[in-house]
């Protein structure tokens, strides 16, 4: 019986350090099958890698133990995640339903190797579709007057979830909400960061007259469309494109590029570094 692993390395750069983590997993029998490497600067700057590889199950054990040994060695903070352990995803959408109905027909066809038990609404709009793919649909109003007992009901429902989608998700999560949640949230905005940030993104793209859309998937802090970015996307617009042209072509864009970013999340790829990511595609 063999397992297949994930292993997410960061540390101070210095030479050596591919040798030493592959010594390691050679000396428990594990055979790497995927290896990438970054460093911000060989002189002194910070290194990182993914490795992903497959071991006989009786050494998981050896693995994760010589591997404390060796991130202290090296001053690393390291992840180690096995394929058995199937993350456990929760999506949040609102009335448009395309980036939803884009990352369940992945799951179906086995793009997304998670566990999906909540898909959650504030509007009833599209509950029978989810559920007639087969998914838990959850309708959870929020109003100015009950945003604070909605969040508690969303938070009690995301107890044993390990990440959350926004997919188009058009309400603010409180920051008590992101305190209490603490893991990771990844989100997807209808413009191509850092331009047109907030709401209405088409019209004011539209008035500005651009030669350029696209959307950007990134993770969620306090800071509001702030977070580390982990994928975007373009299309090349003209002056005979209206506003529904634009917000057309933005869904293909949106569903596209948060498909991607929810996949290499999935895959233990991407690795957050001060406000930036470093992705292993």
């Amino acid at each position: 019986m063999t397992e297949s692993g994930h292993l997410l390395i960061s540390c101070p750069d210095r030479p050596g350090i591919v040798a030493r983590v592959s010594t390691l997993l050679f000396d428990c029998g594990a055979n790497i099958t995927e290896s990438a490497q970054h460093s911000t600067d060989p002189f002194g700057g910070r290194f990182f890698m993914r490795l992903a590889f497959t071991v006989a199950t009786s050494e998981m054990g050896r693995v994760a133990q010589s591997l404390q040994m060796v991130a202290t060695e090296l001053q690393a903070l390291t992840h180690l995640h096995w394929s058995s352990q199937r993350k456990r995803m929760a999506i949040f959408f609102s009335r448009e339903a395309h980036c939803v109905l884009e990352l369940l027909w992945r799951h179906r066809a086995g793009e997304l190797a998670v566990d999906i038990p909540v898909v959650l609404s504030n509007h009833a709009d599209h509950g029978q579709t989810i559920r007639d793919l087969g998914y838990p649909f959850l309708h959870v109003p929020v109003a100015k007057d009950n945003k604070l007992a909605a969040e508690i009901e969303q938070l009690g429902l995301l107890q044993d979830i390990d990440f959350l989608v926004l997919a188009r998700y058009m309400q603010i999560l409180t920051p008590e909400f992101l305190a209490s949640f603490a893991r990771p949230i990844v989100n997807i905005h209808h413009s191509f960061l850092p331009a047109f940030v907030g709401a209405r993104p088409y019209e004011r793209a539209y008035a500005r007259g651009v030669k350029l859309i696209g959307a950007t998937a990134h993770y969620v802090t306090e800071d509001l469309d702030e977070g580390p970015i982990v994928e975007q996307g373009v299309e090349r617009v003209g002056h005979g494109h209206t506003v529904e042209d634009l917000k057309a072509l933005g869904r293909q864009i949106e569903r596209a590029v948060l498909a991607r970013a929810v996949r290499w999340h999935v895959e233990n790829r991407v690795v957050i570094h001060d406000n930036k990511t470093i992705v292993f595609e």
